[in-house]
């Protein structure tokens, strides 16, 4: 796995509200870069030096995730994972939909 990649995609909405995964630091750079210069705040600051520094090998990948994840959150960008409580549901013993 490269250095700069994420362990877990985020999911976050783009455009007209179409989802899409931030896989890693260098995507989550290129959205933080493209963020409208009118909205960037102290959140925003931080993901994008956060980025930044991953980049330059200077924090872990997992780190800039977090303080993006936090950022997409302050935002309301992140997507919901709709495949999660599918699969959860499926994973319960006594489930109607458990598969056999």
């Amino acid at each position: 796995m490269k250095p700069d990649m994420f362990r877990t995609p985020v999911s976050i909405f783009v455009g007209l509200g179409f989802p899409t995964d931030v896989c890693s630091v260098m995507d989550a750079y290129r959205h933080l870069v493209e963020w409208p210069a009118s909205n960037r705040d102290a959140v925003h600051r931080a993901a994008l030096n956060a980025c930044s520094a991953a980049l330059r090998g200077e924090i872990e990948a997992e780190t800039a995730r977090g303080l993006f994840v936090a950022f997409a959150e302050k935002h309301d960008l992140l997507a919901p994972d709709a495949f999660v409580p599918a699969a959860k549901a499926k994973a319960r013993p006594g489930s109607a939909h458990r598969m056999r």
